[in-house]
């Protein structure tokens, strides 16, 4: 993970924020990266692995299966983490349709955050750490109902886990996590079974 540091102070600060974010919009991203706020800069995030993509594109399959109309899925989607001034681009997020079709089409602005109804993140070697702790309780704090983590680098071999019904101190009240190879239950509105065994390639 790459950080480009643009400005001191809290981007909590209402015009530290708004100068993060006029320069997010602005940023020629490389094709493939992805440019995030967090802490107070701008942070670079490399084009990830094939079986990261592989993974991504098997989630997303599986969703499309129990996607009621409505809502749909988006790939490289910002959403603003509004409570803690943070802006994230996740491997996947849920979203209903109307939101993005009412988006101004002159201006690359995020989304909220507290609009999505599944965000999915998938770790690489680079950003695993970020993905388990600051992102889980940033979305958390943002009220996402469902936060999917994919992790192919836990110490206990490559797990999938669903956290669910989000707490204003930042953490989940409820965990449901397999190895891979087992099947992870999606509740409403998807209601459907992740089959984690269909992940491309090990570990890397």
């Amino acid at each position: 993970m790459t950080a480009a540091f643009v400005e001191n102070g809290q981007a909590s600060d209402g015009r530290a924020w708004d100068y993060l974010l006029q320069t997010w919009r602005e940023l020629d991203v490389p094709e493939g990266w992805r440019a995030e706020i967090d802490e107070g800069q701008i942070v670079l995030v490399p084009p990830p692995h094939a079986h990261h993509n592989g993974i991504a594109e098997a989630v997303q399959s599986r969703l499309y299966r129990g996607l009621p109309e409505g809502l749909g899925i988006y790939q490289t989607l910002g959403v603003h983490i509004a409570p803690l001034g943070k802006l994230y681009v996740p491997d996947l997020v849920v979203m209903p349709t109307e939101l993005i079709a009412a988006a101004d089409p002159e201006v690359s602005d995020p989304m909220d955050a507290s609009e999505a109804l599944l965000v999915v993140e998938i770790t690489s070697r680079g950003n695993a750490r970020e993905d388990r702790t600051k992102k889980y309780r940033a979305y958390a704090r943002a009220g996402v109902p469902m936060y999917l983590l994919i992790d192919r680098f836990d110490t206990r071999g490559p797990m999938a886990t669903l956290f669910t019904e989000p707490n204003e101190d930042g953490t989940y009240k409820h965990t449901d996590a397999v190895p891979f190879g087992k099947p992870l239950a999606l509740p409403s509105p998807f209601d459907v079974q992740l089959m984690t065994g269909e992940f491309p390639g090990p570990a890397v």
